[in-house]
Protein backbone atom coordinates (compact mmCIF):
# COMPACT_ATOMS: atom_id res chain seq x y z
CA UNK A 1 0.00 0.00 0.00
CA UNK A 2 1.40 3.66 -0.80
CA UNK A 3 3.65 5.03 2.52
CA UNK A 4 4.96 1.92 3.76
CA UNK A 5 8.34 0.48 3.23
CA UNK A 6 8.01 -1.26 -0.20
CA UNK A 7 6.41 1.69 -1.69
CA UNK A 8 9.26 4.05 -0.11
CA UNK A 9 11.43 0.81 -1.72
CA UNK A 10 9.99 0.94 -5.23
CA UNK A 11 9.48 5.19 -5.75
CA UNK A 12 13.83 5.21 -3.82
CA UNK A 13 14.71 2.48 -7.33
CA UNK A 14 12.37 4.59 -9.40
CA UNK A 15 14.32 7.54 -9.15
CA UNK A 16 18.25 6.03 -8.59
CA UNK A 17 17.70 3.52 -11.02
CA UNK A 18 17.06 6.91 -13.73
CA UNK A 19 19.58 8.87 -12.04
CA UNK A 20 22.22 6.02 -11.99
CA UNK A 21 21.68 5.78 -15.65
CA UNK A 22 20.95 1.55 -15.28
CA UNK A 23 17.05 2.25 -16.56
CA UNK A 24 15.32 5.03 -18.97
CA UNK A 25 12.27 4.96 -17.26
CA UNK A 26 10.50 3.20 -14.31
CA UNK A 27 6.85 2.60 -13.01
CA UNK A 28 5.76 1.79 -9.85
CA UNK A 29 2.69 -0.19 -9.09
CA UNK A 30 1.34 -0.32 -6.18
CA UNK A 31 -0.52 -4.08 -5.02
CA UNK A 32 -1.86 -3.59 -1.36
CA UNK A 33 -3.14 -6.79 0.98
CA UNK A 34 -2.16 -9.65 2.93
CA UNK A 35 1.36 -9.14 2.99
CA UNK A 36 2.67 -9.12 -0.19
CA UNK A 37 0.83 -12.47 -0.99
CA UNK A 38 -1.57 -10.84 -3.34
CA UNK A 39 1.32 -9.06 -5.09
CA UNK A 40 3.10 -12.17 -5.16
CA UNK A 41 0.50 -14.10 -7.12
CA UNK A 42 -0.53 -11.54 -9.13
CA UNK A 43 3.38 -11.39 -10.34
CA UNK A 44 4.33 -15.00 -10.76
CA UNK A 45 1.27 -15.40 -12.81
CA UNK A 46 1.14 -12.24 -15.03
CA UNK A 47 4.90 -11.41 -15.21
CA UNK A 48 6.40 -14.87 -16.30
CA UNK A 49 9.05 -14.94 -18.84
CA UNK A 50 9.03 -10.41 -18.38
CA UNK A 51 12.40 -9.47 -18.30
CA UNK A 52 11.34 -5.64 -17.69
CA UNK A 53 9.53 -6.32 -14.12
CA UNK A 54 10.78 -6.56 -10.76
CA UNK A 55 9.04 -6.92 -7.46
CA UNK A 56 9.75 -5.05 -4.24
CA UNK A 57 9.74 -7.85 -1.23
CA UNK A 58 11.32 -8.46 2.16
CA UNK A 59 11.14 -10.30 5.36
CA UNK A 60 7.56 -9.26 5.75
CA UNK A 61 6.96 -11.38 2.63
CA UNK A 62 8.41 -14.53 3.99
CA UNK A 63 6.26 -14.54 7.09
CA UNK A 64 2.99 -13.64 5.48
CA UNK A 65 3.79 -16.55 3.03
CA UNK A 66 3.79 -18.91 6.06
CA UNK A 67 0.69 -17.03 7.99
CA UNK A 68 -1.32 -16.82 5.25
CA UNK A 69 -0.60 -20.32 3.67
CA UNK A 70 0.08 -18.57 0.05
CA UNK A 71 -0.30 -20.76 -2.77
CA UNK A 72 2.68 -18.97 -4.58
CA UNK A 73 5.77 -18.83 -2.87
CA UNK A 74 8.79 -17.21 -3.19
CA UNK A 75 10.29 -20.74 -4.43
CA UNK A 76 8.51 -19.46 -7.90
CA UNK A 77 10.43 -16.20 -8.30
CA UNK A 78 13.80 -15.24 -9.49
CA UNK A 79 16.02 -13.77 -6.59
CA UNK A 80 17.66 -10.63 -8.08
CA UNK A 81 19.18 -8.92 -4.63
CA UNK A 82 18.49 -7.74 -0.97
CA UNK A 83 19.22 -3.96 -0.59
CA UNK A 84 18.39 -2.80 2.37
CA UNK A 85 18.55 -3.59 6.33
CA UNK A 86 16.71 -1.41 8.70
CA UNK A 87 16.10 -1.33 12.59
CA UNK A 88 12.27 -1.61 13.77
CA UNK A 89 11.45 0.75 16.24
CA UNK A 90 8.50 0.79 18.99
CA UNK A 91 7.00 4.14 19.30
CA UNK A 92 3.91 5.51 21.38
CA UNK A 93 1.97 8.58 21.35
CA UNK A 94 3.84 11.48 22.53
CA UNK A 95 0.99 12.03 25.36
CA UNK A 96 1.59 7.90 26.14
CA UNK A 97 1.54 7.15 30.22
CA UNK A 98 4.44 4.59 29.09
CA UNK A 99 7.43 6.49 29.24
CA UNK A 100 10.13 3.26 28.83
CA UNK A 101 10.15 0.27 27.26
CA UNK A 102 10.09 -1.34 30.77
CA UNK A 103 6.84 0.13 31.56
CA UNK A 104 5.77 -1.35 28.19
CA UNK A 105 7.25 -5.06 28.88
CA UNK A 106 5.71 -5.04 32.72
CA UNK A 107 2.49 -4.34 31.17
CA UNK A 108 2.45 -6.67 28.55
CA UNK A 109 3.49 -8.99 31.14
CA UNK A 110 0.67 -8.01 33.17
CA UNK A 111 -2.03 -8.64 30.68
CA UNK A 112 -0.35 -9.53 27.27
CA UNK A 113 -4.07 -8.84 25.16
CA UNK A 114 -4.73 -5.46 27.01
CA UNK A 115 -1.80 -3.98 25.48
CA UNK A 116 -2.74 -3.05 21.53
CA UNK A 117 0.20 -3.35 19.05
CA UNK A 118 -0.32 -1.28 15.26
CA UNK A 119 2.08 -2.69 12.50
CA UNK A 120 2.55 -4.29 8.84
CA UNK A 121 0.53 -7.65 7.65
CA UNK A 122 0.18 -10.29 9.84
CA UNK A 123 2.75 -13.01 10.50
CA UNK A 124 5.25 -9.92 9.06
CA UNK A 125 8.76 -8.53 10.91
CA UNK A 126 6.76 -6.48 12.99
CA UNK A 127 4.18 -9.08 14.04
CA UNK A 128 7.20 -11.09 14.79
CA UNK A 129 8.90 -8.39 16.74
CA UNK A 130 5.80 -7.72 18.79
CA UNK A 131 5.60 -11.62 19.59
CA UNK A 132 9.56 -11.43 20.41
CA UNK A 133 8.86 -8.51 22.67
CA UNK A 134 5.85 -10.29 24.22
CA UNK A 135 8.23 -13.79 24.84
CA UNK A 136 11.28 -11.33 25.98
CA UNK A 137 9.05 -9.83 28.92
CA UNK A 138 8.61 -13.12 29.77
CA UNK A 139 4.61 -12.92 28.42
CA UNK A 140 3.01 -15.74 26.18
CA UNK A 141 3.54 -14.52 22.87
CA UNK A 142 0.20 -15.62 21.42
CA UNK A 143 -1.58 -14.25 23.84
CA UNK A 144 -0.74 -10.69 21.58
CA UNK A 145 -3.35 -8.18 20.82
CA UNK A 146 -1.46 -7.16 17.33
CA UNK A 147 -3.55 -5.00 14.94
CA UNK A 148 -2.48 -5.42 11.33
CA UNK A 149 -2.41 -2.94 8.84
CA UNK A 150 -1.51 -3.09 4.94
CA UNK A 151 1.20 -0.26 4.63
CA UNK A 152 3.05 1.95 7.23
CA UNK A 153 0.91 4.95 6.63
CA UNK A 154 -2.08 3.19 8.21
CA UNK A 155 0.17 1.87 10.65
CA UNK A 156 1.03 5.62 11.45
CA UNK A 157 -2.19 6.63 11.93
CA UNK A 158 -3.59 4.31 14.12
CA UNK A 159 -0.90 5.25 16.82
CA UNK A 160 -0.69 8.97 16.05
CA UNK A 161 -4.79 8.89 17.04
CA UNK A 162 -4.13 6.94 20.00
CA UNK A 163 -6.29 4.02 18.87
CA UNK A 164 -3.42 1.13 19.51
CA UNK A 165 -0.81 1.26 23.04
CA UNK A 166 2.03 1.25 20.56
CA UNK A 167 3.44 1.04 16.92
CA UNK A 168 5.90 -1.21 15.72
CA UNK A 169 7.69 -0.66 12.33
CA UNK A 170 10.80 0.16 10.73
CA UNK A 171 12.50 3.21 12.01
CA UNK A 172 12.18 5.55 8.77
CA UNK A 173 8.77 5.12 8.67
CA UNK A 174 8.11 7.25 12.28
CA UNK A 175 11.26 9.39 11.82
CA UNK A 176 9.66 12.47 10.51
CA UNK A 177 6.62 12.55 13.74
CA UNK A 178 9.26 11.65 16.18
CA UNK A 179 11.01 14.98 15.01
CA UNK A 180 7.44 16.77 14.72
CA UNK A 181 7.75 16.00 18.36
CA UNK A 182 3.90 14.18 17.68
CA UNK A 183 5.88 10.11 18.51
CA UNK A 184 8.39 8.86 21.15
CA UNK A 185 10.43 5.85 20.51
CA UNK A 186 10.97 3.93 23.35
CA UNK A 187 13.52 1.27 21.67
CA UNK A 188 15.40 0.11 18.66
CA UNK A 189 15.49 -3.67 17.64
CA UNK A 190 18.97 -3.07 16.45
CA UNK A 191 21.92 -4.57 17.88
CA UNK A 192 23.57 -1.18 18.75
CA UNK A 193 21.83 2.29 19.19
CA UNK A 194 20.84 4.12 16.33
CA UNK A 195 23.04 7.65 15.42
CA UNK A 196 20.27 10.43 15.84
CA UNK A 197 17.92 8.37 17.48
CA UNK A 198 16.90 9.01 21.71
CA UNK A 199 16.35 5.44 22.56
CA UNK A 200 18.02 2.79 24.00
CA UNK A 201 18.19 -1.19 22.07
CA UNK A 202 15.84 -3.30 24.00
CA UNK A 203 19.40 -5.57 24.48
CA UNK A 204 20.46 -2.27 26.82
CA UNK A 205 16.70 -2.11 27.91
CA UNK A 206 17.36 -6.30 29.88
CA UNK A 207 14.98 -7.98 26.60
CA UNK A 208 16.89 -10.49 24.60
CA UNK A 209 15.91 -9.61 21.44
CA UNK A 210 17.71 -8.54 17.89
CA UNK A 211 16.01 -8.50 14.61
CA UNK A 212 16.09 -6.18 11.90
CA UNK A 213 14.13 -5.95 8.59
CA UNK A 214 15.61 -6.31 5.24
CA UNK A 215 14.16 -5.40 1.48
CA UNK A 216 14.95 -6.22 -1.30
CA UNK A 217 14.04 -7.20 -5.48
CA UNK A 218 12.53 -10.37 -7.00
CA UNK A 219 12.39 -11.18 -11.17
CA UNK A 220 9.47 -13.20 -12.18
CA UNK A 221 9.84 -16.75 -13.35
CA UNK A 222 10.99 -17.87 -16.38
CA UNK A 223 13.65 -15.62 -17.35
CA UNK A 224 16.56 -17.50 -19.10
CA UNK A 225 20.45 -16.90 -17.98
CA UNK A 226 21.25 -13.78 -20.10
CA UNK A 227 17.81 -11.82 -18.45
CA UNK A 228 18.41 -12.80 -14.75
CA UNK A 229 22.18 -11.54 -15.68
CA UNK A 230 21.39 -8.40 -17.20
CA UNK A 231 18.54 -7.65 -14.46
CA UNK A 232 21.17 -8.24 -11.78
CA UNK A 233 23.38 -6.27 -13.46
CA UNK A 234 20.84 -3.10 -12.99
CA UNK A 235 20.02 -3.28 -9.67
CA UNK A 236 23.60 -3.35 -8.54
CA UNK A 237 24.89 -0.57 -10.75
CA UNK A 238 21.89 1.49 -8.85
CA UNK A 239 22.53 -0.15 -5.80
CA UNK A 240 26.15 1.10 -6.05
CA UNK A 241 24.92 5.04 -7.35
CA UNK A 242 25.68 8.05 -5.21
CA UNK A 243 21.88 8.34 -6.06
CA UNK A 244 21.10 5.28 -4.06
CA UNK A 245 23.76 6.29 -0.93
CA UNK A 246 21.87 9.83 -0.61
CA UNK A 247 18.30 7.67 -0.86
CA UNK A 248 20.13 5.10 1.98
CA UNK A 249 20.91 8.53 4.12
CA UNK A 250 17.58 9.95 3.98
CA UNK A 251 15.72 6.86 4.85
CA UNK A 252 18.12 5.83 7.53
CA UNK A 253 18.55 2.14 6.21
CA UNK A 254 21.38 0.07 6.18
CA UNK A 255 23.46 -0.90 2.78
CA UNK A 256 23.03 -4.66 3.09
CA UNK A 257 23.80 -5.70 -1.14
CA UNK A 258 23.26 -9.55 -1.79
CA UNK A 259 22.73 -10.71 -5.41
CA UNK A 260 22.92 -14.25 -7.13
CA UNK A 261 22.77 -17.38 -5.53
CA UNK A 262 24.11 -16.07 -2.09
CA UNK A 263 20.81 -14.18 -2.02
CA UNK A 264 18.85 -16.58 -3.07
CA UNK A 265 20.48 -19.11 -0.46
CA UNK A 266 20.02 -16.36 2.52
CA UNK A 267 16.10 -16.52 1.43
CA UNK A 268 16.04 -20.29 1.97
CA UNK A 269 17.61 -19.76 5.69
CA UNK A 270 15.27 -16.74 6.47
CA UNK A 271 12.35 -19.11 5.46
CA UNK A 272 13.61 -21.77 7.97
CA UNK A 273 14.25 -19.56 10.29
CA UNK A 274 11.25 -17.76 10.55
CA UNK A 275 8.97 -21.09 9.63
CA UNK A 276 10.58 -21.94 13.53
CA UNK A 277 9.86 -18.73 15.09
CA UNK A 278 6.29 -18.59 14.04
CA UNK A 279 5.27 -21.74 15.24
CA UNK A 280 7.33 -20.84 18.44
CA UNK A 281 4.95 -17.91 18.72
CA UNK A 282 1.67 -19.38 18.10
CA UNK A 283 1.27 -18.07 14.25
CA UNK A 284 1.68 -21.31 12.40
CA UNK A 285 0.66 -24.58 13.11
CA UNK A 286 3.15 -26.77 14.01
Amino acid sequence: APGGGWDQTARSMQQALVAAGAARSVQVTNVAGAGGTIGIAQFVNGAKGDPNQLMVMGYVMVGAILTNKAPVTLDQVTPIARLTEETEAIAVPAASPIKTVQELADAIRANPAKVTWAGGSAGGVDHIAAALFAQAAGADPSKINYIPFSGGGEALAAVLGGKVTAGISGYGEFESQVKAGKLRILAVTAGERVEGVDAPTLTEAGLKLKITNWRGVVAPPGLNPEQVKTLTATVEKMAKSPAWAEVLKQKGWDDALLTGEAFASFLKQENATTTDILKSVGLVKP
